[in-house]
């Protein structure tokens, strides 16, 4: 890797801040006067595209403006107003941290670097960015964007995930940050990243950086930066029942740790994984009463199947084939009554079919409500 000089580090600000100040996107949270909001926008930016995040951070900023009505609102709103973005642990997250800041800080973000990382969901990137955005204060940061660029820029030919690659990259970014103008250049490298040194087919000729990219300059563009092979994915097949008494349809809700943490969604139970050549390993319809009595202690009777819904998470793919169902016994907590209500028992609850839209889902659930609203 070439070293970098004193010209270097000036061309490559100046080149960088100049494409910025006429090229930059219009962001909602952009100069922003508060930083809770520049907070919110890189929480759900992480691992989400920008497209898919703005309408989220213009509904979420006029649900919840600030950080002391975030931190008095209930946590289920909290997953309702975060649903479709995924990764459900940010918001909880969010909320916990907001709470804090309430009690701790009087419901002002701190400035100070080591408060701000005490926080729940706010690492060290995130660190560095609040920090420079927010406050204009000098500190790098690193989201995807920038490790991209950073390994074009500088050929990087260390693997930029792993602990090696990860110290280099931060390196660069510290080095070469511009005084007094750190949140601009932060942000002017994650537009580049998004709009034009994309992760295949960088658009090269359009970049403010070509001449002096040593990626450019040796053609190893296309493979920078290096990664590590992943693991292939596992994918499960799993069933789920869909119980309807009186118009209401039987739900339960999810442990508070792990995926979608306290989160809606139907009796369901994994019955198995799809061979590596596209086979099913068990039966769905087969497996229904028996898999659904073992893992929830619901029994019931299978009636129809009602279709099929597919969703992919970051380490695994989920097939799940949906049974309309009858409830032969009740859920522990469950009173015996021939009347249903809608009141919590255990981690089930009765749920008018017109009000599922109001209880939190990961999307495969959400998929089935619209199946049976439809």
């Amino acid at each position: 890797m070439r070293l970098s000089t004193r010209s270097f580090t000036k061309t490559l600000q100046d080149k960088l801040l100049s494409w910025y100040n006429i090229h930059k996107r219009i962001l909602p949270w952009r100069d922003h006067p508060d930083p809770y909001a520049v907070w919110v926008s890189e929480i759900m930016l992480q691992q989400t595209r920008v497209e898919t995040v703005i309408p989220y951070f213009e509904k979420w900023m006029k649900q919840f403006p600030t950080i002391k009505k975030l931190a008095k609102a209930d946590e289920q709103d909290v997953l309702n107003a975060w649903e479709g973005l995924g990764y459900y642990s940010r918001a909880r997250n969010l909320h916990k941290a907001a709470k804090i800041v309430a009690e701790k800080f009087n419901g002002e973000l701190p400035r100070d670097l080591k408060d701000l990382q005490s926080l729940a969901g706010i690492g060290k990137y995130t660190v560095g960015a609040i920090a420079s955005m927010a406050f204009g204060m000098d500190e790098a940061t690193l989201d995807g964007n920038l490790r991209r660029v950073f390994s074009r820029l500088f050929d990087v030919k260390e693997f930029a995930d792993s602990p090696a690659g990860e110290k280099i990259l931060w390196e660069l970014a510290r080095e070469h940050l511009p005084k007094g103008k750190a949140g601009d250049y932060n942000q002017a490298l994650m537009d580049v990243g998004a709009t034009i040194c994309l992760p295949k087919n960088p658009r090269c000729l359009l970049c403010p950086l070509m001449e002096i990219c040593e990626a450019r300059k040796n053609g190893t563009q296309e493979i920078r930066p290096v990664l590590k092979p992943k693991k292939e994915s596992p994918h499960y097949i799993q069933v789920a029942a869909v119980i309807i008494k009186n118009g209401k349809v039987l739900l339960s809700q999810r442990p508070a740790d792990g995926l979608l943490g306290n989160m809606w969604e139907f009796p369901n139970a994994r019955i198995g994984t799809f061979a590596e050549d596209g086979d099913e390993s068990k039966n769905p319809a087969k497996e229904l009463v028996k898999s659904l009595k073992a893992q929830t202690k619901i029994q019931v009777k299978k009636k129809e199947a009602i279709g099929i819904v597919s969703h992919a998470y970051t380490h695994f793919k989920v097939t799940e084939y949906v049974f309309r169902c009858e409830l032969i016994n009740r859920p522990a907590g469950l009173k015996k009554t021939n009347k249903v209500n809608s009141k919590t028992c255990g981690t089930f609850r009765w749920v008018k079919i017109n009000e599922l839209e109001n209880y939190p889902m990961g999307k495969i659930d959400r998929q089935i409500a619209k199946m049976i609203i439809k």
